[in-house]
């Protein structure tokens, strides 16, 4: 837990440069992610960084904030940040993420922890935070024009994008094959990445790419994986490591040009 939550809070300092220096205008600038702006993006972070740390102090308070959501719809996570000031949303998130590593750190690796699916294990939980950070960081890291450099933490989010690979069928009502397909990817400093690697069936290819298509901000046409077989082609086009409903993605030639 000591670990993850480490990753999780270098995930939080990374973004939190980027943001950290924005003009105030910029708060207000639309992302890829359609009707949210920046701004939307870190409110929607704060919201479920707060809501994590209910889940794991008052389950039973927590499944009532479930339903408050739920019934208003997923953007009553972005409303908290539209009635705050640039610095005030600011200093807001930086709050609970603090509170939320020092609500994780302590816990046993395999507590459950009600979510907004199944319970999940401490560890998966706190690897579930981080992915959401890193995903949505990134759509304002297109917004504003930012770098920011690959690392292995990448590795934390390509793990969940591989496990998730039975939930992006169930989501959209399809039954999950029952073929493994290979991921073998190269890390940010070269080293290789691998899941299930004996399979005929493959994905190849950065592990960037691969992050970034398992969490729908970029198409899988434009980046540099390798998809071999048909299998590994249709997991591409539904891939999705993210709790919730199916995701619209990214339209293929968005970012051809970044």
């Amino acid at each position: 837990m000591q670990q993850i939550c480490r990753d999780l809070e270098a995930e939080h300092a990374d973004l939190d440069q980027v943001v950290a220096g924005l003009d105030v205008s910029d708060w207000d600038r639309p992302t890829p992610a359609t009707g949210w702006s920046v701004r939307d993006q870190i409110s929607h972070l704060g919201y479920f960084d707060r809501t994590a740390v209910l889940a794991v102090r008052d389950p039973d308070e927590f499944t009532r904030s479930v339903e408050v959501l739920l019934a208003g719809g997923v953007d009553g996570s972005v409303e908290p940040g539209r009635g705050m000031s640039a610095p005030d949303l600011l200093a807001w998130w930086r709050d609970g993420r603090r509170e939320l590593l020092a609500t994780l750190e302590p816990l046993d690796p395999a507590t459950r922890v009600p979510w907004y699916g199944p319970p999940m294990g401490a560890r998966s939980f706190a690897t579930a935070r981080l992915m959401e950070t890193w995903a949505h960081g990134q759509d304002i890291v297109d917004t504003v024009g930012a770098e920011r450099r690959p690392t292995d933490r990448l590795r934390h989010v390509a793990h969940i994008g591989v496990r998730a690979r039975p939930f992006s069928y169930a989501v959209r009502g399809l039954e999950a094959p029952n073929r493994p397909v290979a991921v073998v990817l190269t890390g940010p400093n070269g080293e290789r990445w691998a899941w299930d690697d004996s399979a005929d069936e493959s994905i190849m290819g950065p592990a960037l790419d691969f992050c970034l298509v398992v969490t729908q901000r970029r198409h899988h046409a434009d980046t540099d994986l390798d998809a071999r077989g048909e299998l590994a082609e249709e997991w591409l086009r539904v891939a999705q490591a993210f709790a919730g409903p199916p995701g619209p993605g990214r339209e293929a030639g968005q970012f051809r040009d970044r």
